[in-house]
């Protein structure tokens, strides 16, 4: 047993030490584990740093580039549906069907209808009763003031109570007839208990007397009544007469119900911006048609703002190339500051600024969108973000406000949307923004620093539409070309020469324009003949032409002889070149 003890004891000892040693090495295991722990986030957040850091070198590498990236959801134009119902999927012509139904149901029950005006005339048609109201209050209250007095000597003279009673009772058909005034009655009443109670002798002089103020105010308020009654009387009449053929509703000019095809169109972009989805499309629709009887649009539209200034900030010029109206936004207009406080600098400055610019946006709609199934129902938005005003300034609630209204009440009528001469951190912001719009959205976004901004507008828009500001040939005073004259586009390669030949007849004259964009090149023209032997004639001195020289070179050259004018672009740079030009041959008649 003593063993066996001894033997037990050793292997508890021997087992507290093992126990003991192996708690030693768990600590020591988890204290190296926290020291990689420790290690791993010091790495993650030094790899974090550094990526961020990156990031933003990255970015401000952008910011300076010259070949500035394009950040698009889509690579060629933004295709729109189509508006043919035939052509949509059988969901979607069930959802056609299905808010064609709802609005001709809303249209039958008024809920297109703004609701009724407050009642503000109330104290204006009470007045008469109230007046006759307030003329009876003091002799209520000489009434009330004399019974306390009468009270006494009614219990002894019970006899003469009688007939002061029946009295009032030969009077209860004058209380019937103006039951709608009974204020105005129970006024008339009150004198009459006084009356009964005073003694024999005046009574039939007093009851006279209030026997023909009630006749009188009896038939005043029977005529203040009747005024009154007469024309409500006359309102059930007319109320069933809109119930035979509700009223049309247009929006846009385009009715909501009928067999117009363009009601399809309206309809399809309410269903297309709530993704199909019937009742919000409904709910937006009629949001949309109240908010502009409310807004007052119709009267909007030939409305006088005075505010011609903002022809430059805002303003309809050409078409893309899919025959798209484009609408161009110069926010660095505002960098005058006269022009600044003019339209923003109070709330009522800031209002008229809102109304002008939704009054642009209606008057675009109705002349230059198509609304028929096969026809131009939206538009192409050009944003220029150059020296554009700070968000902090005193637009930021009005141009918060409108893009609210814009997006609540004209839906689907962005065919795509460029921004040009952007900054770099707001192509970091959009990066950082990209994830939370659908594809559909950023698939009509495109962005573009200021080194890209030309070479994106030609994608979407012909440069004989684009401005001569951002890079086009569109004049306004043009008076030699116009954008039916289309441009031709050339690529200039760095250390290479291009040239044009513009073949010639006899007695006409050549007329041409040409533009390199970022010039830098040398340029000459002139004119070879086509017989042999003859003399070439230099019409335009080779020479080298610097980048803030006048944008386009014009010209033109009276041709006596068959032959060509030669045009010659020499790109000593290390950079290519886009080169844009178009000409004219005009015969003697023509030119004279």
């Amino acid at each position: 047993m003593a063993e066996e003890t001894k033997q037990e004891t050793a292997a508890a000892a021997a087992a507290e030490v093992v126990a003991t040693e192996a708690e030693k090495k768990v600590e020591e295991v988890e204290e190296k584990a926290v020291q990689a722990e420790e290690k791993v986030d010091e790495a993650a957040a030094t790899a974090a740093e550094e990526e961020e850091e990156k990031k933003m070198e990255e970015a401000e590498a952008e910011a300076g580039a010259d070949e500035a990236a394009v950040i698009e959801g889509s690579t060629g134009t933004f295709k729109e549906e189509s508006n043919l119902v035939s052509e949509l999927a059988d969901p979607e012509q069930k959802a056609l069907a299905q808010l064609k139904e709802l609005v001709a149901a809303a249209l039958a029950s008024g809920e297109f209808d703004l609701p009724p005006p407050p009642p503000v005339a109330q104290p204006d048609t009470a007045t008469p009763a109230d007046d006759e109201a307030k003329k009876e209050e003091p002799k209520a209250q000489e009434a009330e003031a004399s019974e306390p007095k009468t009270e006494a000597p009614e219990p002894e003279e019970p006899k003469t109570d009688a007939p002061a009673q029946e009295e009032p009772k030969t009077e209860e058909p004058t209380k019937e007839e103006p039951k709608t005034e009974a204020p105005v009655v129970a006024a008339a009443e009150e004198p009459k208990a006084p009356v009964a109670a005073e003694e024999a002798e005046p009574v039939p002089e007093t009851e006279e007397k209030t026997v023909v103020v009630t006749e009188e105010e009896g038939t005043k308020t029977v005529e203040a009544i009747e005024e009154t009654v007469v024309p409500t009387a006359s309102e059930p009449d007319a109320a069933p007469a809109p119930a035979a053929e509700p009223k049309e509703e247009l929006i846009w000019g385009v009715p909501l119900v009928g067999d117009d095809a363009r009601t399809d169109t309206v309809l399809l972009k309410f269903l297309r911006a709530r993704e199909f989805k019937v009742k919000e499309a409904m709910a937006m629709l009629k949001a949309a048609v109240l908010w502009r009887k409310s807004f007052g649009i119709d009267a909007l539209l030939g409305a006088d703002l005075g505010l011609p200034e903002l022809e430059n900030v805002v303003f309809y010029r050409g078409a893309d190339r899919e025959g798209h109206p484009v609408c161009y936004n110069v926010y660095s207009e505002f960098q005058d500051k006269e022009l600044y406080e003019k339209a923003f600098g109070d709330d009522a400055k800031r209002e008229r600024f809102l109304k002008w610019r939704i009054q642009l946006l209606e008057r675009g709609i109705l002349q230059q969108l198509d609304f028929s199934p096969s026809g131009i129902c939206s538009m192409v938005q050009v944003t220029d973000l150059k020296n554009s005003p700070p968000m902090l300034g005193k637009h930021r609630a009005v141009t918060r406000q409108a893009l609210s209204l814009l997006q609540d009440n004209y839906p689907e009528f962005i065919a795509k949307k460029v921004f040009i001469n952007v900054p770099w951190w707001y192509i970091a912001a959009n990066k950082m923004m990209s994830p939370f719009l659908t594809q559909r959205t950023k698939s009509k976004f495109t962005f573009c620093s200021p080194a890209k901004t030309t070479e994106t507008l030609f994608r979407y828009i012909a440069p004989e539409q684009v401005p001569v500001q951002f890079g086009g040939l569109f004049k306004e005073d043009d008076t030699e070309f116009s954008t039916s004259d289309a441009v031709t586009e050339l690529t200039v390669k760095p250390s290479s020469k291009e040239t044009i030949e513009i073949p010639a007849t006899e007695n006409s004259t050549v007329v041409w324009e040409l533009r390199v964009l970022g010039w830098e090149v040398s340029y000459g023209v002139e004119f070879t003949p086509d017989a042999e032997g003859g003399y070439t004639v230099i019409v335009q001195k080779t020479r080298k032409v610097p980048a803030n020289e006048e944008p386009i070179m014009k010209g033109n050259f009276k041709v006596t002889e068959p032959g060509k004018v030669v045009l010659t672009v020499n790109n000593p740079t290390s950079r290519k070149k886009k080169l844009l030009y178009r000409f004219k041959v005009k015969s003697s008649t023509e030119s004279a």
